[in-house]
């Protein structure tokens, strides 16, 4: 295990791949071996952008979370493969070396690496909490994770699974004996959803959280969530009118009785 393979999942993201992909070229190149570009049909420039920037193109049109991550192992040459969203890219120096040195000193038993992103992420790592003490928090999550290939051979991701495939990959090698750990590799997730996509993903992440975990909400639950979240943001409405009426008010007295220069 001493090369890394990356593979980038995208759709319509042409900005952010650019981005990604400038900074995977200029900082991290010589601990690169390959990159390729998992392209759910997009109908931007995200073909030209990622050809010009020395990755491999494939388009998949008949796309599943499972399915492309699958096929990103399939198709990647190294032990190491790096999975990343488009709409992430990597900050610390060493990202990719600190990869490669946890592979290399850990048994075959390791499967994959967590790197960090939100402040549980921190958390959790500087607490030493172990993905046996918390499979979710401390679980695979392939906005940006790297997997042991060989591991992968043995237990290959669900094809048909609607989201959280990682989880659920997680969930399944923990249970056969195999090791997922931290790494202090730190990225950016660097994406805005609207309210649409929200709900998409609140509509898929209900359903796994059940399939994976048993989690689900009562009757009561629900309506008292529904309550809550309106009451949120009627709060919000009237403190930001509030405060937007106290900044043009602040803002005409200053106008009127400006300090004077430094």
């Amino acid at each position: 295990m001493n090369k890394i393979s990356v593979v980038i999942r995208n759709k319509n993201e042409a900005k952010s791949i650019e981005f990604l992909l400038t900074v995977l070229n200029k900082f991290y190149k010589n601990d690169i071996d390959e990159i390729i570009v998992i392209d759910n049909c997009s109908t931007d420039n995200s073909k030209e952008i990622a050809i010009q920037n020395s990755a491999k193109f494939i388009t998949v049109e008949k796309f599943s979370y499972g399915s492309s991550a699958n096929l990103a192992m399939e198709i990647s040459k190294n032990e190491i493969v790096v999975l990343m969203s488009a709409h992430v890219f990597p900050v610390s120096h060493d990202f990719f070396k600190l990869i490669l040195d946890k592979f290399k000193n850990s048994s075959n038993q390791l499967a994959g690496l967590r790197c960090l992103h939100y402040s549980s992420d921190y958390k959790l790592y500087l607490n030493g909490i172990s993905v046996k003490e918390n499979l979710n928090g401390c679980g695979l999550m392939f906005a940006c994770s790297a997997i042991n290939k060989n591991v992968w051979k043995d237990q290959k991701f669900l094809d048909n699974i609607i989201t959280n495939e990682d989880k659920e990959w997680t969930k399944r090698v923990v249970n056969k004996g195999y090791d997922i750990q931290f790494v202090p590799s730190i990225f950016c997730y660097d994406i805005k959803r609207n309210s649409k996509q929200n709900f998409f993903r609140f509509k898929n992440e209900t359903i796994i959280q059940y399939q994976l975990w048993g989690k689900s909400k009562t009757i009561k639950q629900i309506f008292q969530d529904f309550f809550l979240e309106n009451m949120g943001l009627l709060k919000g409405w009237i403190l930001n009118a509030f405060y937007s009426f106290r900044k043009m008010i602040f803002q005409i007295k200053f106008y009127l009785n400006k300090p004077r220069k430094i």
